[in-house]
């Protein structure tokens, strides 16, 4: 871990102490700003792709900087330089302070530092696992993949890692640092058949070490193994009824629909500005009873957990719905001191941007039903099982998400596998026509990053088997 020791914190080559904090925030402050804050980053990151038996790239890098922010009412400053000389660093400070134009500036709390919640604990970084070791993993992959069946033409293996160092100090005395593992594992597989061609991936991570490839379930030939099943189950996917069908979600993956189709919804930014379907709506029914939903930075080695936000606040598990009730949304400073709450969800991409509302691992907690259950209760339906991304428009909830592998659900039983299966539906209405959920909550197995205004941030999503009454389903057998 040595080796990746940010150069800012204690041991590095340019350490940065509370009294300098303090001279950067007072800066930051001299033209009468009403608040700063200070973020420094050191990321050291590293991705291996691996296709045709042999390793085709390697990178590895760093990145590093400090971003200065200054509010003054409702307008914020911002500048960031990634070089940390102190005049440089004071410059930073200068540029973001014409935010405001003039008047006292406010005294400047005394950093203080204080502990963070253990959520990660990484002893050593993959960063120091040698090449060679992950270029095994990614083999052992690869040759699963390919034994699973003949028809896997083709291949490709990747693994993207990370070590992140923050250091994050403020004008109201906040002094706080942590260290952010993340590593993601990939497998794409290609089967063909004649002239029938699918495709299948799977994988896998989070803020682990590289025990996470010791458990029994997430050996790098699991991952290939389920990569090339789903590429063969595909090749004999038959075209998808189009209309409104009952669906069933799958545990786990699933979530990126309430992620995307809801979770943006609930962040505070879009609601202060009144922009979202959400606005204005706490207290009310707002879904099905048996619909609860949390945002939770807090599961251990979790892609979206997060010790400290971007902003120096420790994030809560957040209880967005409630048996249906709309209860509150994600905040950040700016929207906390709007609804009079508390903040938490500030996140950012990097030094260079400025933190907004986002979210961490949301997930909608599970049911009385077994999934077996759910599954016979539909005479003729669609089973979600994968999702590649979709649209969402924030300001009413309306979606339209491609599934990567689905089933025919007839009589209650999972039949054939289906092809062009869009869902489209509104995400408010689809939290509404919930009607069972299962006992199984799964999180994702640390493989989404979510996108927000140019930024992205490494996230995770999770649900139980759940029943939707009714969506309409974009596929192209009309009728069928």
């Amino acid at each position: 871990m040595s080796r990746y020791r940010a150069p800012f914190l204690p041991g590095g080559d340019h350490p940065i102490d509370a009294a300098f904090a303090a001279r950067l925030l007072e800066r930051a402050l001299s033209r009468g700003g009403d608040y700063a804050d200070l973020y420094f980053q050191y990321k050291a990151a590293g991705a291996l792709a691996y296709e045709e038996g042999l390793l085709k790239s390697a990178n590895r890098g760093v990145t590093m900087g400090l971003g200065v922010r200054v509010q003054k009412g409702d307008a914020t400053g911002y500048a960031y330089t990634e070089r940390f000389e102190p005049e440089l660093m004071l410059e930073a400070a200068q540029t973001a302070a014409q935010i405001a134009n003039g008047g006292p500036a406010p005294a400047v709390a005394v950093p203080t530092p204080r502990g963070l919640p253990h959520r990660y604990e990484v002893e050593h970084s993959s960063l120091s696992v040698d090449g060679e070791t992950k270029r095994d993993f990614l083999r052992r992959a690869d040759r699963a993949a390919r034994a699973y069946d003949p028809r896997i033409q083709r291949v490709q293996v990747s693994f993207a890692e990370e070590h992140k160092e923050i250091l994050i100090a403020t004008s109201d005395g906040i002094f706080v640092s942590d260290r952010q593992p993340l590593f993601r594992f990939s497998v794409a597989a290609i089967a063909e058949d004649g002239q029938k061609r699918q495709s299948g991936s799977a994988g896998g991570g989070g803020r682990y070490d590289l025990g996470y490839f010791w458990n029994a379930a997430k050996k790098p030939e699991d991952h290939g193994k389920e990569a090339a099943r789903i590429a063969i189950a595909m090749l004999d996917a038959v075209d998808a009824p189009a209309g409104e069908l009952p669906v069933v979600l799958a545990p786990g993956d699933s979530g990126i629909l309430l992620h995307e189709a809801v979770g943006h919804g609930l962040e505070a930014d879009f609601n202060r500005k009144k922009t979202s379907n959400y606005s204005g709506l706490i207290g009310e029914l707002v879904a099905s009873p048996l619909v609860t939903v949390v945002d939770d930075p807090s599961l251990p080695g979790a892609r979206g957990s997060i010790n400290v936000d971007d902003e120096g606040a420790e994030p809560q598990a957040v209880t967005l719905i409630e048996k249906g009730i709309l209860r509150g949304y994600l905040q950040d400073r700016q929207s906390a001191r709007h609804f009079h709450t508390a903040a938490g969800s500030g996140r950012r991409e990097s030094f260079r941007s400025a933190p907004m509302p986002r979210m961490t691992n949301t997930l909608m907690l599970g049911g009385p039903h077994s999934p077996e259950e759910i599954i016979q209760s539909v005479k003729r339906g669609i089973f979600a099982k994968r999702f590649s991304g979709g649209q969402v428009n924030i300001s009413n909830g309306d979606f339209v998400f491609s599934l990567t592998e689905s089933y025919l659900i007839e009589d209650g039983k999972l039949t054939a596998p289906l092809k062009g299966v869009n869902l489209i539906g509104n995400g408010p209405d689809v939290l509404r026509k919930v009607d069972m959920l299962g006992t199984d909550v799964e999180v994702s197995d640390g493989i989404w990053t979510c996108g927000k205004e140019g930024q992205s941030v490494p996230v995770g999503v999770g649900c139980s088997t759940t029943r939707i009454s009714a969506i309409t389903v974009g596929g192209t057998k009309v009728g069928g």
